[in-house]
């Protein structure tokens, strides 16, 4: 009994054992469930993502499974679940996204491309970068769009925030909301908008609908905008913001377009029963019109003369009836198209009227007038470039032409050609009546080229006829005559320019450079001569211009530079120090971005020195690019070269010049003392730029003295170094 009582003592002592344990246990737990619960995945936690889900494939709600899907839901997903959040996607109900960031349903609103205002006027954030979303521009059949200044422009209204990026990059262009997209495809082939601008990846979903297929996407992207997670900057806004920024940093490139592909290569669009139809269309209308072909054709007969008419009254508008060339109105589009087509191209306009063509009229007969106009229209169709010229009859006797310009030799050919048939039209059968023709040329100016007004080249063309009119002439006459020769001269030298390099025509003389002093030669000044054939010397002033306007004057001054030091040179061997001062012209910046590096290697492969080069650099060139001009001056010292300022004074530019350039020495220009004007106050502000020259430890040389008493003037000043001819021409 007594062991069965010790055995019954140890139970009970057991069960207090077991009770106070359980008890422990209990106490345990609840005071570490907080910390269980504290350190619980934030993947746990979710994240309520408003979207649109108009916008197939980045948003769109899948009919497979109910949800949203979509790259940005996809890329989204992948962001998300990388900062610890498992996301819920919500459509968007609010008219546009700035009201749906003050609805407190979304934890965030996608997508947006930069940090905005919301409708109640509350700042928001926005996340990293989800990715790029290029907005294109669709057009109908590659219609033709206008500047972007005139530009209209179709979106949604779901688009607003990209739209006020559209505005902000393109301040020109109108642009005009619409509900669905049906509207807006409406609103385009109606001719309400040019273009309609969605990203492209939408334009891959929305162009499978067959009835679109006359929409085509414009290739070049107007702009590309951020896709971005936003919502309002409150403190939970941030720390949400903050994490998903780690998570979109942890997707890579390839990942995105790994995305991107999968969406936009998939056949998303389903058809409803209009596509159908208007796939099967064509056939249906078929099957229509053998029912009611006997009914329809007095009709298409009526429809054939009717458009038989509107294709008439349409070349009226821009063809000559009679000679079947363009009238004044065709003339003026095709000459506007030929001068975009062919900007290099050098052009001269002609006005040619007949002289006694009212007399031909009346004497012959208005029949044989009209034979003589399209004899001409037959004869021009022959000699002209269809490619690059144009032709047309104005008015009953006046032909107009734009014609390119290749030289005299072509000049001679059209007078022969042309004109001589022309005007021995009526000799050549058998009458003694010549046909007069008075002709009004105008070259065309590189700004006709830039701004084309057909009806001012017209204008002087034709005050060119007028005035051989007036003196009772015929012939041809120019608008200006200086034009002419300059446009000749253009043509003729910069395509012999090659030629006159390898035959020797281009020569460089040097105009030596003296001490006033001891009367020595201390350098020289190389320029260029060419010495033509044909035409003997041509003045530089008149070359020199042309070559540049026509873009060569780089290749001549590579041709000079390569023969100064042929001849330096030539005189180290003759034991003969010298140095001679060459022109850099800002052309040259234009074709060389490294100048520096090509006057190095020109001296190393003559061996010569650099301070046997002096570099002459216009003000011209310094207000074109100064940065350039800074750093060129800059580096050219730096090599051994000694940098000069050329024609200082002559222009407006050369104190600005002088205060950022560093030069060795300023080269004065002579023309305060030779133009007109007050030649006391020519004297005192060369002296005082002598003065200057010298407190900047620069030195000075005159160029253009040719009289005694400017050479002993300036000396007296202080500038002993001079050139020009007075000491040789």
């Amino acid at each position: 009994m007594r062991l069965i009582y010790k055995k019954l003592q140890m139970i009970k002592l057991n069960k207090k054992h077991i009770f106070a344990a359980a008890v422990l246990t209990v106490l345990f737990l609840c005071a570490v469930f907080p910390a269980f619960a504290a350190l619980e995945k934030p993947g746990d936690e979710v994240l309520t993502v408003g979207v649109p889900i108009d916008r197939c494939p980045v948003f769109y709600p899948d009919r497979e499974t109910n949800h949203i899907a979509g790259i940005g839901t996809d890329l989204m997903e992948i962001a998300a679940k990388e900062a610890g959040y498992t996301v819920e996607f919500k459509a968007v109900e609010e008219e546009s996204l700035k009201e749906a960031l003050d609805n407190t349903e979304y934890d965030v609103v996608l997508p947006f491309g930069s940090a905005v205002l919301s409708k109640e006027g509350k700042t928001a954030i926005v996340s990293d970068n989800l990715f790029q979303t290029p907005f294109t521009l669709v057009t109908v059949n590659n219609r033709k769009l206008p500047p972007l200044k005139k530009l209209r422009i179709g979106m949604l209204h779901s688009l607003a925030g990209g739209a006020e990026t559209v505005s902000r990059l393109y301040p020109g262009v109108s642009i005009t909301f619409y509900e669905t997209m049906d509207d807006s495809v409406k609103a385009l082939r109606k001719c309400e908008v040019d273009a309609l601008l969605h990203n492209s990846y939408v334009w891959s979903y929305v162009l499978q609908k067959p009835s679109y297929e006359d929409l085509s996407v414009q290739p070049s992207t107007m702009f590309s905008m951020d896709f971005r997670a936003g919502t309002l900057d409150t403190p939970k806004g941030r720390r949400v913001i903050e994490r998903l920024n780690g998570g979109i940093a942890k997707i890579s490139d390839t990942k995105r377009r790994a995305v991107i592909l999968d969406y936009t290569s998939r056949r998303l669009y389903e058809n409803d029963f209009y596509d159908y139809l208007y796939e099967n269309g064509t056939f249906l209308l078929l099957i229509g019109l053998l029912i009611i072909l006997v009914i329809t054709v007095a009709v298409l007969k009526a429809r054939t003369y009717r458009f038989m008419q509107d294709a008439r009254m349409r070349r009226m508008t821009d063809y000559d009836l009679l000679t079947r060339v363009l009238n004044l109105n065709g003339f003026r589009k095709k000459v506007e198209e030929k001068l975009r087509a062919n900007p290099d191209t050098q052009y001269i306009l002609c006005y040619n009227n007949i002289k006694n063509f009212k007399f031909i009229n009346e004497s012959l007969g208005m029949e044989k007038g009209d034979e003589l106009l399209c004899f001409w229209a037959d004869v021009a169709a022959k000699n002209l470039d269809t490619d690059k010229d144009v032709f047309g009859r104005v008015e009953t006797d006046h032909f107009v032409a734009l014609r390119h310009f290749v030289g005299d030799e072509q000049y001679k050919d059209d007078v022969k050609n042309v004109l001589g048939p022309i005007q021995n039209y009526f000799i050549n059968r058998g009458s003694e009546l010549r046909v007069q023709i008075c002709t009004g040329v105008y070259f065309l100016t590189p700004e006709d080229s830039r701004n084309i007004n057909v009806d001012r080249m017209l204008d002087y063309a034709r005050m060119a006829e007028k005035k051989l009119r007036s003196e009772n002439r015929e012939g041809i006459g120019f608008y200006n005559e200086r034009q002419w020769q300059i446009g000749r001269l253009i043509t003729e030298v910069t395509g012999r320019l090659p030629i006159a390099i390898k035959h020797g025509e281009i020569q460089v003389w040097y105009q030596p450079q003296v001490e006033f002093k001891s009367g020595n030669i201390i350098g020289a000044e190389a320029l260029c001569r060419w010495n033509t054939a044909k035409h003997g010397f041509i003045p530089p002033s008149e070359f020199i211009p042309a070559l540049e306007e026509a873009g060569l004057i780089y290749e001549l001054d590579c041709y000079v530079w390569e023969t100064v030091c042929k001849d330096l040179k030539r005189w180290n061997e003759q034991g003969k120090h010298r140095t001679v001062s060459i022109n850099l012209s800002r052309a040259d910046f234009a074709k060389a971005r490294d100048i520096p590096e090509h006057f190095k290697s020109l001296v190393q492969t003559h061996g010569l020195s650099p301070e046997q080069l002096h570099i002459e650099i216009t003000e011209t060139a310094y207000v074109d690019n100064p940065e350039l001009l800074i750093s060129t001056t800059q580096k050219l010292r730096e090599y051994g070269f000694c940098v000069e300022m050329d024609d200082f004074g002559s222009g407006y530019s050369s104190l600005n010049m002088l205060k950022e350039v560093q030069v060795d020495r300023i080269k004065l220009d002579l023309r305060f003392l030779t133009e007109t004007g007050d030649h006391e106050r020519g004297r005192i502000i060369i002296g005082h730029i002598i003065k200057m020259a010298h407190s900047l430890g620069m030195e000075i040389i005159a160029e253009g003295v040719e009289k005694e008493e400017q050479a002993s003037f300036l000396n007296s000043l202080g500038c002993g170094e001079m050139q020009g001819f007075y000491y040789y021409k």
